[in-house]
């Protein structure tokens, strides 16, 4: 079509110089504002390029709304219908022919038509459209198109076209392509300002500021808001308040084709329209009619967390960029206004640009896709920003764990099969398996169902999705079932099962991780992955014991279920079983104090299963008593009071000479005793489960291995249990602290004029003089001093309260007696 033909339109003035660019070499870059008409106008002139011969021009739009309303637009300026010289083809849908030579198509298509013939037979040329919005399948279809334009088709043209970009650094990534200017949108717009009140929220904001746009300006108003909740609450609050001549329709991804259309559309004469949309409308559409843009200044955004493999939306401030493509659409056809629903100072703290969806996004379809390339490492492709490390990683080993890489991440026969699908890695997966079962059909269907937003209502319960979706006669539904079944065709393996198969089995081949048990409170479960998710509890879903979660919202920790089904244990034990991991846990029961076994089936976090085995026995018995002892702690074992048991007695005396003495002497501390198991108790074990088997001459004998041979002798001499005291009695020795203390009745030790002492009479032991009831009656390290001194008060004070024992003027010359007089008295 002559360029002189064409609507004269900003973009106008620099096509001749674009041919001839396109002319000399093979890229370039194009910035154009909104309203240029860059999307409808730049098709159009190169038909008539020399270069083109008849080959096809292939125009990469973002969404399909304005994949659509781009051809559309083409078709008319040709004055022909859709499928002539212009054609559209995208999921589900398509109007093409043999005489199509600009074909419009969103950004994925690309990507597939080069992994499946590099060459691009019959292309001449590649448009990317408004790649500002950096789309993943954006990013990617420009990489693969620069690897085939420089190793297999020089002659190819790339054309990078956008409204707000930084035009130079594409420009060096096309090896520093030429880069051409157009002016900007064809009427002015003039913008104001209306800051949202803190505590207001964005619906009743944007609905007063509708009414009153309404009041005040002329024409329609498209009003930009997050998502499709938004949407609906803006709409009930209108509903009724702004006259009869208003129409109020909504703009959002999951809506029917028709419906899409009728809100771009005009509106009637006489009538005016509020456009309430997503961000699908901010580029690549004229919306006829509107003149007045009212922008909440949010956004909804996926945002990949590679711990926990989910992807949850983020409702994050606009981009500067998106904010200025949002406030164009107001002047396309006439002078507009634009109304941003924040202080004007704020604009300059906005972002410049929308965050490249490849530093946020699930990279596992771009690594399945590169390695069906030939692609191990996907970083040595050009992109504008390189694919983040981590997001690759994990992608590597879900595509790894879905069979569909091989270690060295070369694409297998599993990922062969799912590559032919188009469909997501995980839900390709999905019916990839279950045609190996003769279940294709069933799992086709429920892909489409989860990848075509919408179909069979809105309930959590992707069951009962699947049995309205099979109700419903709509365009879309007929063309989703469609699509199902060729996806079911390219997956068949000439198996067809007879049996059924619930949602929840298929989900099992598409999300093994995203397994969820109930946890106790209705509508709270825990996935295979470690991640917590709810449900209300009025949710017949809520109580289930076992989902398969397809879609969450929210942060991993208590993320909601948006999408799930209900899946029967026998199907995970069956579908899964080379997940679930079986595990002998051998505990220590405190209670019974002996060693058990618990057996317990897991996937991943979840325990399916567990059971009380037989108790061990032998060495297993001794090597779980020896795992107690490290758990619990020593206080397990049968240690009983020193002064009536040995065995603690011994740790304490052996604890004091090594206090003293240090080396060689055996660290008696638990740390030490506990990393030396194996040396001082394992001996003693009788390969019994139960503590009972363990006795305290056991643990004495053990201790004793510690020592050095040429030391136990000495332990008796250095540090004895006992002291002979002169009455005869053998009264025993504490070592429970840092001195060794002797308790004693003062009885005892009468005639005694001498300190008592220990380790070849070196260490003076501390005397504890207890009365005739065993009450302190003094402490000290001086008994001479202390008969010297002391003893005169203590035999004034004991006389009278012990009147049948012997308190003699002077004990020295007194006989010591444990009864309460001496013999023969």
């Amino acid at each position: 079509m002559s360029t002189a033909l064409l609507p004269h339109l900003p973009v106008t003035a620099i096509l001749g110089d674009l041919g001839q660019v396109l002319e000399q070499g093979n890229k370039a870059v194009l910035v154009a504002p909104p309203g240029a008409g860059k999307t409808t106008l730049v098709p159009l002139a190169l038909l008539e390029a020399g270069w083109r011969k008849d080959g096809t021009i292939l125009l990469l739009e973002p969404r399909r709304l304005a994949a659509r309303a781009a051809a559309r637009r083409m078709a008319s300026l040709l004055d022909e219908k859709l499928g002539g010289t212009v054609g559209y083809a995208m999921r589900m849908e398509k109007q093409v022919s043999q005489h199509t030579r600009i074909l419009v198509v969103t950004e994925g298509v690309l990507a597939r038509m080069i992994l499946d013939d590099p060459e691009l037979p019959g292309i001449s040329a590649v448009i990317f459209d408004e790649f500002h919005e950096r789309s993943l399948d954006g990013d990617f279809g420009l990489a693969l198109a620069l690897d085939v334009q420089e190793g297999l088709r020089p002659d190819l043209r790339l054309l990078v076209m956008s409204a707000t970009l930084d035009g130079a650094g594409v420009a060096k990534l096309l090896g520093d392509a030429p880069v051409l200017e157009s002016e900007g949108r064809s009427f002015p717009v003039t913008i104001h300002y209306r800051e949202r009140p803190s505590g207001v929220s964005v619906e009743d904001a944007m609905a007063a500021a509708i009414r009153d746009a309404l009041a005040q300006e002329t024409g329609s108003v498209l009003a930009f808001l997050p998502g499709q909740r938004e949407i609906m609450r803006v709409m009930e609050r209108l509903e009724g308040r702004v006259g009869t001549a208003v129409d109020i329709v909504p703009l959002y991804g999951l809506m029917e084709a028709k419906a899409q259309d009728a809100a771009i559309r005009a509106s009637p004469p006489g009538r005016r329209k509020i456009v309430l949309a997503t961000a699908i409308a901010e580029t690549s559409i004229t919306i006829d009619g509107v003149c007045v843009v009212i922008d909440s200044g949010l956004a909804r955004l996926p945002a990949y967390e590679p711990a926990s493999g989910l992807t949850r939306l983020e409702t994050v401030r606009v981009s500067r960029a998106s904010a200025d493509q949002r406030a164009g659409r107001a002047g396309r056809t006439q002078p507009g206004v634009a109304i941003r629903l924040w202080r004007a100072e704020q604009t300059a703290a906005l972002p410049a640009f929308t965050p490249p969806e490849i530093l946020a996004a699930d990279l596992s379809g771009l690594v399945l896709d590169c390695a069906a390339f030939g692609i191990a490492d996907p970083t040595s492709l050009t992109f504008l920003d390189t694919p983040p490390g981590p997001a690759l990683n994990e992608a590597r080993n879900l595509l790894r764990v879905l069979g569909a890489i091989d270690a060295d991440g070369r694409q297998t026969d599993t990922g062969q099969a799912m590559r032919r699908l188009a469909l997501p890695v995980r839900l390709a997966h999905m019916v990839a398996q279950a045609a190996c079962n003769g279940h294709e059909r069933d799992a086709a269907l429920l892909a489409v169902l989860l990848t075509e937003r919408g179909l069979g209502g809105d309930s959590i319960d992707l069951e009962r999705r699947l049995m309205r979706f099979a109700d419903e006669r709509t365009p879309r539904a007929n063309a989703a079932r469609q699509l199902a079944l060729g996806l079911a065709q390219s997956a068949g393996k000439g198996v067809i099962s007879k049996a059924s198969i619930s949602p929840g089995a298929l989900l099992l081949y598409a999300w093994p991780d995203r397994v969820a048990k109930a946890r106790g409170e209705r509508g709270r479960f825990v996935l295979a992955n470690g991640s917590g998710a709810m449900l209300d509890m009025a949710d017949a879903l809520a109580g289930e014991r076992f989902l398969v979660i397809a879609d969450v919202q929210g942060r991993a920790q208590n993320a909601r279920i948006m999408a799930a089904a209900s899946v029967h244990e026998d199907d995970i034990r069956t579908l899964l079983s080379q997940n679930i991991k079986t595990r002998h846990k051998t505990l220590f029961d405190l209670e019974r104090k002996a060693v058990r076994v618990r057996e317990q089936s897991r996937l991943g976090a979840i325990a399916l299963s567990e059971k009380m085995l037989p108790a061990p026995s032998g060495d297993a018995a001794n090597i779980a008593m020896l795992e107690a002892v490290k758990v619990h702690g020593l206080g397990i074992l049968p240690w009983d009071k020193p002064q009536d048991r040995p065995a603690m007695a011994l740790r304490q005396r052996l604890a004091w000479l090594r206090q003293g003495l240090g080396e060689p002497w055996p660290d008696m501390a638990d740390a030490a005793l506990l990393s030396r198991l194996e040396e001082w108790l394992l001996p003693f074990l009788t390969g019994s489960a139960a503590l009972s088997s363990v006795s305290g001459g056991d643990l004495k004998a053990g201790l004793s291995l510690l020592v050095p041979y040429d030391l136990q002798r000495r332990i008796n001499a250095l540090a004895p249990t006992h002291f002979a005291a002169p009455s005869g009695s053998h009264v025993p020795i504490r070592y429970d602290g840092e001195e060794p203390v002797l308790a004693i009745r003062v009885q005892e030790l009468f005639g005694l004029g001498t300190h008592p002492a220990i380790a070849d009479g070196v260490v003076k032991l501390t005397l504890e003089l207890l009365s005739p009831a065993h009450r302190p009656i003094q402490t000290t390290r001086d008994l001479p001093g202390f008969w010297q001194g002391s003893w005169a008060d203590v035999r004034a004070q004991m006389r009278g309260r012990y009147p049948k024992h012997n308190w003699p003027e002077n004990p020295l010359l007194a006989q010591a007696t444990s009864r309460a007089k001496p013999r023969g008295t």
